[in-house]
């Protein structure tokens, strides 16, 4: 017998803290069972289980083994279902949501490429930008934008992210162009009205000075593009989220205001999905195709 089947006579031993309830689980007699515990422990050099006539326990040495073999089975348990499923088509359903503006602008290509590529999953996707509760909604990735929060989720960076604060000629035209943050309490700002009643731009100098000054909002909105919009026409100045004010400065209808000062903390895009160990290939796949699609973000 190999030593991964003798590794996995001693985990179940280990389950049922007895030989008996392992034979009985293997299909093997006690006696057959105890030779093959003895000659890993043998090969190993150390005892690995205490044994009386009643109860079967680890010893230190059992009890380290018995964690690092565990992980081990499962971790190739884990690369056999992943490299099945690599030979067969990926199926099943799979569940996504990310932020409305920047998945209109980024997502809807990749996301129609690779239900194209994998015909046989199902794809539901939900653009919006209300909060999602991943577990209890059932969503398999979700895309979020911004700082993580500690959660038992698992999150891989996809790219990142900036608020820039950006207004029209227009607007500096009428108003002036501030020079400080300081002074921008005296200028009519336009506001993202999920952040609550929050009315501070919290920053970083290039020196690495943090500080933050009041915004004195005059239009609030829940959506990037109406926001965008406003500022476009001179609305108000506005902290904007780069993936829709990038193009426009570059154009020159935007002007990026204070740019030694830098939106405090920093953020990123992330793809957010429940942690698992057997993570469905449908999954991976997905979280890939937007790891690329992060590569190639204009900024």
């Amino acid at each position: 017998m190999d030593q991964i089947s003798r590794i996995g006579i001693f985990l179940e031993v280990v389950k049922h803290s007895s030989f008996s309830g392992a034979a009985r689980q293997l299909g093997m007699t006690g006696p057959a069972l105890s030779k093959q515990v003895q000659s890993l422990e043998e090969q190993l050099g150390v005892r690995l289980l205490n044994r009386t006539t009643r109860h079967v326990s680890l010893t230190e040495e059992g009890a380290l083994y018995n964690e690092k073999a565990r992980k081990a089975l499962e971790d190739l348990a884990e690369a056999e279902q992943q490299l099945h499923e690599l030979k067969s088509c990926p199926t099943g359903t799979l569940k996504i949501n990310a932020p409305m503006s920047f998945g209109k602008r980024y997502l809807v290509q990749p996301i129609a490429a690779f239900a194209k590529k994998y015909p046989n999953v199902a794809m539901e996707v939900d653009f919006d930008d209300r909060r999602i509760d991943v577990i209890s909604e059932g969503y398999d990735v979700v895309v979020r934008i911004g700082t993580l929060e500690d959660s038992s989720l698992i999150a891989r960076k996809i790219a990142d992210f900036h608020l820039l604060l950006c207004a029209s000629p227009e607007y500096i035209t009428t108003h002036g162009m501030p020079t400080s943050p300081e002074e921008l309490t005296h200028f009519p700002a336009i506001m993202y009205s999920r952040n609550g009643d929050i009315t501070e731009w919290r920053y970083q100098y290039k020196d690495g000075k943090i500080g933050s000054t009041h915004l004195n909002k005059n239009f609030i909105a829940n959506n990037a593009d109406i926001l965008l919009e406003a500022c476009l026409q001179g609305v108000g100045l506005s902290l904007l989220p780069i993936f829709v004010a990038a193009t426009h400065i570059k154009s020159g209808d935007l002007i990026h205001i204070l740019p030694d000062y830098k939106t405090h903390p920093e953020r990123a895009i992330h793809a957010i999905f429940p942690q698992n160990r057997h993570l469905s290939t449908r999954v991976r796949l997905f979280v890939d195709c937007l790891s690329e699609t992060g590569k190639n973000l204009p900024w």
